[in-house]
């Protein structure tokens, strides 16, 4: 293969990754929108009467804890396999991965904690506290749908790694899952901070 050959091969690679890049940003953009809608119908109905302040779960601010942890995993992995450190960056992702998981599960936790409160169930509380609690119950909810969307793209870039695909000269997968990731990871502290805020 000739040197010219090689450059094309290189220039394709370089504009498909670009592709790539910004195909991920732009479904985080349309993730922005969604969320962004669903802010405002929030504060529109808050502000509308009939609202009951709910306080966040115990569960809910673990959760926050261990999805920032999960960043810095990232963070980590994506330093590990540019220095072709191969073994700890396959271990960072895996403990991404852990640490999604983990997430997930103090969410689960979250909703039972809101559940035996009586939020959203009950009728006790009132009109308030369903609309309240629904909006709760979906904000974390389409979240953490999109959580399980990044976990399943950790997976296979976990199961990448492992194979020996990433190493100093490509870690294209890795930057692709990790822009993902962290998206969510702002994504959910900006979520937590607003049912805080506004409740």
């Amino acid at each position: 293969m000739n040197t010219a050959t090689m450059q094309t091969i290189s220039d394709e690679q370089r504009t498909k990754e670009k592709a790539e890049r910004n195909l991920v940003r732009l479904g985080t953009f349309s993730i922005v929108m969604l969320f962004g809608g669903l802010s405002s119908a929030y504060i529109v109905r808050h502000d509308g009467g009939a609202w009951f302040g709910i306080n966040m779960p115990t569960q809910f601010w673990i959760s926050s804890a261990v999805i920032l942890a999960s960043s810095i995993t990232m963070i980590l992995a994506q330093w590990a396999f540019t220095a072709n450190k191969k073994s700890m960056g396959n271990t960072f992702l895996v403990a991404t991965f852990v640490l999604g998981l983990l997430f997930a599960m103090f969410q689960w936790l979250g909703w039972k904690e809101l559940i035996a409160n009586g939020i959203f169930f009950s009728p006790a509380d009132g009109q308030g506290a369903l609309i309240s609690g629904s909006f709760i119950y979906a904000l974390s909810g389409l979240h953490l749908a999109h959580v399980f969307g990044g976990l399943i793209a950790l997976l296979i870039t976990s199961f990448k790694g492992f194979m020996g695909k990433y190493h100093s000269g490509n870690i294209h997968g890795v930057k692709l899952a990790s822009i993902y990731w962290h998206f969510l990871d702002g994504l959910w502290i900006y979520l937590f901070l607003f049912l805080t805020i506004f409740k």
